[in-house]
């Protein structure tokens, strides 16, 4: 099988679009593995974050693990040297079991269960330089309750938000940070009880365009409050100004100028001194902009009919695969990758019992037959992340691709692992009699 994956354009191009994924290797990974099936490319994942390390060489880089929390992407990320920021308490578990110490672990908390917090504080005993990053003082106090006096960042509403779609943007949104005006109060009691480390600001995700403006305005805001702060004679180690940086979904949106956002960044954050006259080091958190075009899905048709304004293609893969469409109409390249030849309007619809089931409407694609299979690019941030069971359909597997490799990274869910979590009447476990039916058998009777 080739294994080479990435267009011959040049080494690491900022932007790996859905055509530059080689199409016989996608068709026969379906015909092994079954479909859907999730592809990730873990040498991209690498290249990304070269290129994020190369535009900020003096940055504290932490990747957004919601973005993609699969063990080989972490494993991958770690490599590479960047750290760990975590929004659960499964998260830092993820994140430890794929090696991270816990001087390269960041939990930021918004609104966390008190699990959550029993949990990161009992990580925290055997890991004392992890760092819990809070958004209110009720958490300060919390943290206390449960013994923590470590190492805290606080999080802060800047009041300005930015991103691809308005639930996404959450630099102003009322539940995360504390209001700005009041952070430097906040910092001073924090300081006061822990270890306090630095301020955190968070614009949205998916930030490109017109966005970047509201992203440099956030952090000419953060820059003046760590300067206000520090004047009060509180020591900072590092200002985050978040991720969010954004990907180009669609097929002629010219990639994100990494190098030219980055030296925005450094200059409306200015120059920011401890007491002591120390540089204060700035921190992103980058998540889309590592994983997203390293991934892709595939699905396979298994229904064509003409309906009355579109042709509707009815594939195996839908909102319980990839979430994205329904839940932010978000858009993502589609190919018939089984085919070329006369292209057709086409809406791609799931199987599951719901009007946004519908990953696009009248996309021109290769005219559809039963069987074929379908590539959606830019599948690899927030998509099997934001897989679900919903309509009681497993979730899918996921390959994943290294050095020439492809191995499985996690297996497809089976119908008979639905209900392990049940019990019957008298509180027993259900014994299920569905049977082990995999998502490979399942397609290939339909073929």
């Amino acid at each position: 099988m080739n294994t080479e994956l990435v267009a011959s354009s040049g080494k690491n191009p900022e932007a790996r679009r859905l055509s530059e994924w080689t199409r016989p290797e996608l068709l026969a990974l379906s015909e092994t593995y079954g479909s859907p099936l999730y592809v990730m490319d873990l040498d991209r994942v690498a290249e990304n974050c070269q290129r994020l390390l190369a535009a900020f060489p003096a940055a504290d880089i932490r990747y957004a693990v919601k973005a993609h929390t699969g063990r080989a992407v972490l494993e991958t990320v770690r490599e590479a040297g960047l750290d760990a920021e975590c929004a659960s308490a499964g998260e830092v578990l993820r994140s430890t079991e794929a090696g991270f110490d816990g001087d390269r672990i960041h939990y930021t908390a918004v609104n966390p269960p008190a699990e959550d917090l029993d949990y990161v504080v009992d990580v925290w005993v055997d890991n004392p330089e992890l760092t819990v990053t809070v958004g209110s003082a009720d958490t300060l106090d919390r943290l206390s309750e449960r013994g923590f006096d470590g190492r805290v960042c606080l999080r802060v509403n800047p009041g300005v938000g930015a991103g691809h779609h308005k639930k996404v943007q959450t630099g102003a949104a009322a539940k995360f940070g504390v209001p700005i005006e009041r952070a430097a109060d906040v910092a001073r009691a924090a300081a006061a009880r822990f270890e306090f480390v630095g301020i955190h600001a968070h614009a949205g995700s998916g930030i490109s365009g017109d966005d970047l403006s509201n992203h440099r305005e956030l952090v000419r805001r953060m820059g003046e409050l760590a300067r206000k702060i520090a004047d009060a004679g509180i020591a900072l180690e590092y200002v985050d100004v978040g991720g969010g940086f954004g990907v180009p979904y669609v097929e002629d949106e010219p990639p994100l100028d990494l190098n030219a956002v980055a030296a925005a960044t450094r200059k409306a954050l200015g120059t920011v001194e401890t007491p002591t006259g120390d540089a204060v080091q700035l921190a992103i958190e980058p998540g889309r902009y590592v994983v997203a075009d390293a991934g892709v899905l595939l699905t396979r048709v298994n229904t064509v009919k003409q309906a009355r304004d579109t042709l509707v293609a009815g594939t195996d893969a839908g909102m319980t695969t990839l979430l994205r469409p329904a839940m932010y109409d978000a858009y993502h390249p589609i190919e018939n990758i089984s085919r070329d030849g006369t292209v057709t309007p086409v809406t791609v619809a799931g199987p599951i019992c719901e009007t946004a089931d519908v990953l696009c409407e009248d996309r021109p694609v290769a005219t559809p037959e039963r069987g074929d299979i379908f590539a959606i690019g830019i599948a690899g941030a927030y998509g099997y992340e934001m897989a679900s069971t919903y309509n009681s359909r497993p979730r899918p597997a996921e390959v994943v691709h290294s050095d020439g490799e492809y191995r499985l990274g996690r297996r497809a869910e089976q119908l008979s692992e639905l209900t392990t979590l049940e019990t019957d009447s008298s509180g027993r476990a259900v014994q299920t009699l569905t049977g082990n039916i995999t998502a490979d058998k399942a397609h290939r009777s339909d073929q």
